[in-house]
């Protein structure tokens, strides 16, 4: 306690997959957080907590944060300006537009994209997708198809279920291959790992192997481990020719396979030598770069770790082969013995059997009239969404909702999408700040920070379990959003008032949502009842057996769950029909038949190409960071195009030369960079940038950066098919001097 309106409290960081914990004082009358320290007694993060994380305030406290709705008053190919109106006018003017062009041209007409870091709060996607289920749409959009989509659709094959995920057991590993991945500025995806390279090094010095293959000697590489280079999207044929290898040592007598747990709990197995036959690791050289000695050594060290994962990340997702390749991992972890046991591979086990819950809902694919192409897990790739809207024709997309997201920077043809928004007839943007999408916007509603809302740990943690030791936590709101701001279900629940678009297509439910909110409002009865988001909260946590709230209080620095066991996961709870693990599914053989060869031919054609990556940086986060003074400080106001100097060298190239870099989707013009630790015929351009003509954002504006998603091409041919992913790495590039 520092003061009569000063308190302290703990919460969670929601802006990625760490949730880490942390300490907060707040100035009660001033509803204003004054410091932020890491929650040193937190059961999981314990002390631990990135740059991004200890400086939320300024980002909720910015001086550009919407407080009020706001309407456009000029047309959309000037810089937009807006006046501020009431919420009052706001849905009545958006619910009648909303409804006549669903009577006009159908629901389909209306579409809706979210993004993040609204994803990493656990109702908030929930009632998202309970929104388009009001509005009847089938035109949903999420940034799944931008980064992750390839692994839900592994899941949903090999395991039964989208959200059935595994993640590598960090904590107990001998044996850990990053491939794609930077988790000293990333941490890791689809698992929750607070402080990750501290966890990196206590595989080593229990006496195992950390091993990184990438394009690029990342931050992680140079503090932990041993790093191997690996041209640009060719990790699938690295894949390919590892698990030749242990097949082709199996089949030699070698080495023994656990192949009674294979044929008790597996199916396929008998069909993955024709997958990989045609791979060895000699023939893949040529276009990987990893020398067959290296691979087969790599091999041996796997096999003989008492506790291995291979793990792959986003840059190997958003290459052109990120479903198969995540397949061929995930089936070297599985016949290896590594699924399903300490110190390998577990399957998350959240508070809720959720892959259980999956597998049983109903659920229905959709086709894009843009190629007729499918939906997966009911949302469209961001790759057709331009094209939705500007071809014209039935289900033209005509309106369309942006939640906290600013697809514009972060889909791919940017300038494309940019046009598409133009022609739109009417889009709503809910958002904190106004960025880049929310420029076109007819209409901007102000939204909630995480500080704002009360939570528990988002969806893959509290229910896919994908943490190495279990645990649950419910955080209050700490403050109330500004102005009038408003929490984004109470928004989506008034608009579904006046679109005619029930939550979950109810009626019935979004009447009784309806008599809560009028309840909540009587003078004396109001003041104690829960708002609408804790009460689901406490629904949630009492069905997954954590106890009320008032319980949960007791536990402000997180509560421990039962710790993770061995073999607790196959024959108990893989949902596939037979209830065996899936190892070569009809639809991935035919994927592989079909595109391994050709794309083979496309990576020796294309040999003297640059190869083009995209990487993270400490003091950046997707799109939304660079509106803050102190990310942005010295060298950091704009993003680089990073190359080796012997590249360099070759096209005439000096450090901090302006260059022009191309692809066969746009060219944008940037300073390079200098640098060894990317690997030669390689470069690497950080994304999230693009910001120099942001209304908006007063720092951000004045940035120099360039958006590498313009040189990624969108459109049906360019989508990867079954996971509907657009591919943002290994993009062939030309890069010039000026």
């Amino acid at each position: 306690m520092t003061g009569s309106n000063t308190y302290t409290a703990t919460t969670l960081c929601r802006i990625c997959e760490a949730q880490c914990g942390l300490q907060v004082d707040i100035d009660r009358k001033l509803q204003k957080i004054t410091a932020i320290r890491p929650d040193e007694r937190h059961v999981m993060s314990e002390g631990y907590s990135c740059i991004k994380g200890l400086t939320f305030e300024d980002f909720r406290a910015s001086p550009d944060r919407l407080t009020k709705p706001l309407k456009r008053i000029n047309g959309k190919h000037e810089k937009p300006q807006f006046e501020p109106i009431s919420w009052q006018q706001a849905f009545e003017e958006i619910g009648e537009k909303v409804k006549k062009l669903r009577k006009q041209h159908g629901d389909d007409s209306v579409g809706l994209y979210f993004g993040n870091p609204i994803a990493f709060s656990l109702l908030y996607p929930i009632f998202i997708n309970g929104f388009v289920r009001g509005l009847n749409t089938s035109k949903f959009f999420n940034t799944g198809t931008l980064d992750c989509n390839n692994k839900f659709a592994v899941a949903d094959r090999m395991y039964g279920a989208g959200m059935a995920l595994t993640f590598p057991d960090v904590e107990r590993n001998r044996f850990l291959m990053i491939i794609g991945g930077n988790p000293a500025i990333s941490k890791m995806s689809f698992i929750n790992l607070p402080h990750p390279v501290k966890k990196l090094k206590a595989i080593v010095e229990r006496g195992g192997q950390v091993v990184h293959l990438n394009p690029r000697r990342t931050e992680t590489a140079r503090q932990v481990g041993e790093h191997v280079f690996i041209r640009p999207d060719t990790d699938v044929f690295f894949l390919l020719s590892f698990l030749r290898r242990i097949l082709q040592r199996f089949e030699s007598g070698d080495i023994e396979l656990p192949v009674q747990r294979i044929e008790k709990y597996m199916a396929g197995f008998d069909k993955l030598w024709q997958v990989v036959r045609d791979w060895p690791a000699e023939r893949t050289v040529e276009i990987t770069k990893v020398e067959p000695q290296t691979l087969h050594q790599l091999v041996d060290d796997y096999l003989a770790a008492d506790g291995a994962a291979l793990y792959l990340s986003t840059g190997v997702n958003q290459g052109s082969n990120g479903t198969l390749a995540f397949w061929v991992m995930e089936v070297i972890n599985a016949i290896t013995g590594n699924l399903d046991r300490l110190g390998g591979v577990q399957m998350g086990q959240g508070v809720i059997d959720y892959a259980s819950v999956l597998a049983k809902a109903p659920t229905e694919t959709n086709y894009s009239r843009i190629g007729n192409t499918p939906s997966f897990l009911e949302a469209f790739p961001c790759g057709i969404m331009a094209d939705e809207i500007l071809d014209p024709g039935i289900d033209q997309v005509r309106a369309m909702f942006v939640i906290s997201g600013n697809p514009l920077l972060s889909s791919s043809n940017s300038n494309k999408l940019a046009e598409a928004f133009k022609k739109l007839e009417l889009m709503v943007s809910i958002e904190i700040v106004q960025n880049e999408t929310a420029d076109f916007a007819d209409y901007i509603l102000p939204g909630s920070h995480f500080a704002e809302r009360p939570d528990v740990p988002f969806m893959f943690n509290s229910m896919c379990g994908t943490s190495g030791r279990p645990w649950f936590q419910y955080v209050e709101a700490l403050v109330e959003p500004p102005g009038e701001a408003r929490d984004e279900i109470w928004t989506m629940h008034q608009l579904g008032n006046y679109c005619n678009a029930p939550m979950f297509g109810s009626r019935v439910f979004h009447s009784l949502v309806n008599i809560g909110a009028a309840l909540k409002r009587l003078p004396v009865i109001g003041r104690h009842l829960p708002t609408f988001p804790v009460f689901m909260l406490g629904l949630i946590s009492r069905f997954g057996k954590q106890g009320s709230l008032k319980k949960l209080r007791q536990y402000p620095h997180g509560k421990k769950r039962e710790p993770l066991q061995a073999d607790n996961y196959l024959g108990k709870r893989v949902v596939t029909e037979d209830g065996k693990v899936h190892l070569a599914p009809d639809e991935f053989i035919e994927l592989a038949d079909k595109r391994l060869e050709q794309s083979f031919r496309q990576h020796q054609q294309s040999a003297d190409k640059l190869k083009m990556i995209t990487k993270r940086e400490r003091f950046s986060h997707n799109t939304w960071t660079h509106n803050h003074d102190k990310f942005v400080a010295k060298d950091r106001f704009s993003n680089y195009l990073y190359i080796h100097p012997q590249d360099a060298k070759h096209r005439g190239i000096v450090d901090m030369a302006d260059v022009v870099v191309s692809s066969a989707a746009g060219e944008v013009t940037i300073k390079a960079r200098l640098d060894d630790y990317i690997m030669p015929g390689t470069v690497a351009l950080p994304h999230g940038w693009g910001h120099r003509d942001s209304a908006g954002q007063q720092i951000a504006s004045r940035t120099t950066g360039v958006n590498a998603n313009i040189l990624a091409c969108d459109g049906v041919e360019h989508i990867e098919p079954i996971s509907g992913m657009t591919q943002f790495t290994g993009l062939d590039v030309d890069v010039v001097a000026l």
